[in-house]
């Protein structure tokens, strides 16, 4: 199975793909998609759609799992993730991949074990499970990852929402 992992955000995107097979992890590609601030709202959803749907037709997986919005304290922000979020969402919608969300303490339990774990532990259970050299960077890329992981050890039929 191939998953891509989703850290959304507006000035960052992180994403990771990775395909899961036999309880083994192989990491296929995984980075970030930027924006700049000084680029137009639309313009700045473009670039992530037209980002995101691209590695989906490249790599072509089976499921996208994303990271469930967390409420912070600046509205603003809050809404511009969530219409990139959006974007993402559309983006695996048009691409028939089913689409799974997951909440932040869903993703540092399937990682880390621990759902108040802190974000050194999760990245450095991410480099450790993904047998990568080094803590992929920014934060937004090991986010994603681990979301993809999270996925993984939830099962395809796992209790987690599913969206589509």
């Amino acid at each position: 199975m191939i998953i891509i992992g989703i850290d959304p955000g507006i000035a960052i995107v992180g994403f990771g793909i990775v395909e899961y097979k036999g309880n083994h992890f192989r990491v296929i590609s995984h980075g970030a998609i930027t924006t700049d601030a000084s680029e137009s709202l639309p313009n700045r959803l473009e670039i992530i759609y037209t980002s995101l749907a691209s590695l989906m037709e490249k790599y072509q997986p089976s499921a996208m799992a994303i990271e469930e919005l967390f409420f912070n304290k600046n509205t603003k922000t809050a809404l511009l993730v969530a219409q990139a979020r959006g974007v993402a969402i559309l983006a695996a919608s048009l691409q028939n991949i089913n689409i799974y969300e997951y909440t932040p303490l869903q993703v540092k339990q399937g990682v880390v074990g621990y759902g108040r774990a802190d974000k050194k532990q999760m990245q450095t259970m991410v480099k450790t499970i993904l047998n990568l050299e080094k803590i992929p960077k920014p934060d937004d890329v090991a986010d994603a990852l681990a979301v993809a992981v999270c996925h993984a050890h939830s099962g395809v039929f796992g209790n987690m929402f599913k969206i589509k």
